[in-house]
Formats: C-alpha cells, sequence, structure tokens
C-alpha cells in the first residue's frame, strides 16, 4: 500500500509555548480522498502548512510520497497542489491568464504550457469561459478557477484549505464534481479539510478529527458513525400535553421540562435529551432497551406520543463528540 503522507511525533510550537501540533501520528493513502475536521484554533491549517513545505515542525517527521517534508521541500513542492482559503486568484485579469501566470510560476514547459491550461480549464468546467474577466465569476467559479490553477502540473497530491467555504449548494456540488472526476482521471490524492461535515461524509475516503492539536479519531467516516453505539430517538409531543405542563409561571414551565429532561438522561443507555419545541430529542446507546424506559416516564407526566423517528449519528454527531464539545457519558449498566 503506497502512503501519500505519513507523519510520526509531529509537533509545532509557537514561540516557544503555543503547541499548535501535539504529537500527530497520521497515514494517508494513495490515490484517496481525505477529510481533516477539527474545530477552529485546532490545529488543521498548521499541520497543512507543514505537509505543503511552508512551515517547518519543531519537532518529529513528515512525508509526502516518501521525501521528508524538511530535507526534500522542493521536491515536494514539484508533486503538489495547495489551495488556500484565501483568494488566490487576480479579479481583473481572464482565468486563461490567471493560468498562464501560475503555469509559469510552477514551471510548466512553454512547449505544453497551452496544453496544460486548456486541461485544467476543462477539467474544471471553465473552458468555455477562458477569457471572460474573474470579476465576473460567482463565487463558485472563482473557486473552481483557483482549484484549477492548482492542478496546472497534474499533482500527485492536492491540498484543500476549506474548498467550498462561503459557496452555495449548487456551487459547492459542482466543486466537487470536477474534482471528483479530475482525480479519477489522475489518480490524484486529495487531503482537504472542512467544516461541512456532509462533505467529510460523503466524499471521503478516510477520515481523521484533530482536536488541540492531536488526531483523536480516525477511520472511514461509516467506521466512526458506528463508533458512537448510539441511535438518535426524536418524540413528536401533542401540543396540548405541553400546552397543559407550560400553563402558569415561565419559571414554573422551565421546572418542568428541566425535570423531565433529567428524569430521562438519568435512565439506563440514555446519553442524552433535549426539547425543541414539541419534540423530545433523546440520544441513545440502545432503542431496544431505553425506548421502553422513556415511553414509561413520557406517560407518566401525562404527556401523548405522536410520532417516534430514529435516526442513526452522523457526522456532525462524531465531530462534536471526538472533538471535545459534547461530553462523555459512562456508568450506565451493560447488557447481560
Amino acid at each position: 500500500m503506497e502512503l501519500a503522507i505519513e507523519t510520526s511525533h509531529l509537533t509545532k510550537v509557537y514561540d516557544g509555548k503555543i503547541n499548535a501540533l501535539d504529537g500527530v501520528d497520521l497515514t494517508v493513502k494513495a490515490a484517496g480522498i481525505f477529510a481533516l475536521l477539527g474545530p477552529n484554533g485546532s490545529g488543521k491549517t498548521t499541520l497543512m502548512r507543514i505537509l505543503t513545505t511552508q512551515f517547518r515542525p519543531t519537532t518529529g517527521t513528515a512525508r509526502v510520497f516518501g521525501l521528508d517534508v524538511v530535507k526534500h521541500d522542493a521536491s515536494i513542492r514539484k508533486i503538489i497542489g495547495y489551495v488556500p482559503q484565501e483568494m488566490s486568484v487576480w479579479l481583473d485579469i481572464t482565468s486563461f491568464e490567471n493560468l498562464l501566470i501560475y503555469s509559469k510560476i510552477y514551471g510548466v514547459p512553454s512547449g505544453i504550457r497551452k496544453k496544460s491550461i486548456s486541461d485544467a480549464l476543462q477539467s474544471m468546467g471553465l473552458d468555455e469561459v477562458a477569457n471572460v474577466p474573474v470579476k465576473k465569476y460567482s463565487g463558485g467559479m472563482i473557486r473552481r478557477l483557483e482549484i484549477a490553477c492548482s492542478l496546472l502540473i497534474k499533482p500527485r497530491l492536492i491540498f484543500l484549505d476549506e474548498p467550498t467555504l462561503g459557496l452555495d449548494p449548487s456551487a459547492r456540488k459542482a466543486v466537487w464534481e470536477n474534482l471528483m472526476s479530475f482525480k479519477d482521471e489522475y489518480g490524484t490524492t486529495v487531503f482537504f479539510n472542512t467544516h461541512y461535515m456532509d462533505e467529510a461524509d460523503m466524499y471521503s475516503d478516510e477520515v481523521a478529527i484533530i482536536s488541540k492539536g492531536r488526531i483523536v479519531k480516525s477511520g472511514t467516516a461509516c467506521e466512526l458513525k458506528r463508533s458512537l453505539h448510539s441511535e438518535i430517538l426524536t418524540f413528536s409531543i401533542d401540543h396540548g400535553d405541553i400546552g397543559s405542563a407550560l400553563r402558569g409561571p415561565a419559571s414554573a414551565g422551565l421546572r418542568w421540562e428541566s425535570s423531565l429532561l433529567e428524569r430521562i438522561k438519568a435512565l439506563d443507555f440514555i446519553d442524552d435529551a433535549s426539547m425543541h419545541d414539541s419534540n423530545l430529542h433523546v440520544v441513545v446507546e440502545d432503542s431496544e432497551f431505553a425506548l421502553p424506559a422513556i415511553i414509561e416516564v413520557l406517560r407518566s407526566e401525562g404527556i401523548t406520543i405522536q410520532k417516534i423517528k430514529g435516526a442513526r449519528p452522523t457526522m456532525d454527531d462524531v465531530f462534536l463528540r471526538y472533538a471535545g464539545m459534547l461530553p462523555v457519558k459512562g456508568g450506565g449498566k451493560s447488557r447481560t
């Protein structure tokens, strides 16, 4: 199995005291799509900048296709593409002219420069607007142009820092469709970070979650969702029952809701519970054991259940749990 990226005990300390990365061990398989998830300030961008040879690690090692990021930085830059969050194209010129400038920066030989530009434009679906000033492009088209610039050298590995940030759903889809087509044609490895959990779920082959400079969980999206061992039950409750409970002072209604949630959270196999309008959401470890107990609590409160719906964990749930943004409940009874 060929590895596109391999890091070992990688650290980055700023100003001698801020641990942006704290012992990162990571492997990324070649020709796949890898998503790096984490809250702001978790070390995502620092890791990407080390892997793209912009920063040097404090300690540890990082290799890109076997090349050390410190010893072989120039060689690495010849085989990777990088698309930062910040705008990286000129708006007052055409996309063809932007790509021409980047082709010279990348050192694309003059004899194949025109062909490389044409291929990049076509890969991102911009060939028909190649001579239109970029300032007339939509946000999604500009992002596709930025990606096209990074594809000029047909990189073995492309790094994308928040590739669809701020784009509407249709523009996000267009970016990914074009990127996937390029990846399938050239076997390029894609490494991206994002706050859109659905993109990690839909497009990645592997996912890693980073928090406080450490990789806290990795695997496929399906493996990560299964690792929560939970299900989300939604109970639609009769409006009249809630209205009766909430009549009177507002403080009384809040006490009733708080008391109900505490009773449910105290049950076995329950991870969390919350109330939104007339819907009660309960995160359970095992619905077979938890459901009868929840129903019993609701009935004891005189609450009529209109509908019960179950849903498996999403990547949002995975992110919140492993990024340290949800408490991990323990001490529940095990099944016998």
